[in-house]
């Protein structure tokens, strides 16, 4: 069962590692990204990341929707992750049974126009786009760093930012 599917632009650190995996009590990580599927020495930097009683996959986009297809996905509670909004969109379009959609950490190594959404947002204008696509697919998506952090509905934020 998909616990979660969290845009974080760096996929798998602490945050992940202590505390989201607790909190949602996780049996697996996917890192959904072409750019680390293809990348042996990304896969084993973000490995180690990953705590030993995790089992992790890393692939690409369309990989990892293939993978979270498969029946035998629903028996274990799993996290994806995924470095962009547009990367989230087209996972949520596929996958009708995520519990809840994440975006805790995006953009900020990205070098183009951004507009910052939260302390630890900040989108272009193709990925707020994106969000709003996602809001249509999960209307519950939030912006939460970790899981002691109130919630916040990406489309409050839409709405009162008038994105």
């Amino acid at each position: 069962m998909i616990k979660a599917l969290r845009v974080d632009e760096r996929l798998v650190h602490g945050q992940i590692a202590m505390v989201w995996s607790k909190e949602l009590k996780l049996q697996g990580l996917v890192i959904a990204n072409d750019e680390v599927a293809n990348n042996d020495t990304q896969k084993m930097a973000l490995q180690m990341a990953v705590p030993s009683n995790i089992k992790s996959i890393m692939k690409d986009i369309d990989g990892a929707i293939a993978l979270l297809k498969n029946p035998k996905a629903s028996s274990m509670n799993l996290m994806v992750l995924v470095k962009t909004v547009e990367d989230a969109l087209k996972i949520a379009k596929e996958i009708p049974t995520i519990e809840y959609v994440n975006i805790g950490n995006a953009g900020k190594m990205i070098n183009e126009p951004k507009k910052e959404i939260t302390k630890y947002v900040m989108l272009t204008d193709s990925e707020i786009a994106a969000l709003k696509d996602l809001v249509e697919v999960y209307p519950e998506t939030a912006f939460q760093a970790v899981p002691t952090e109130d919630k916040v509905l990406a489309s409050t934020i839409i709405k009162d930012q008038k994105l």
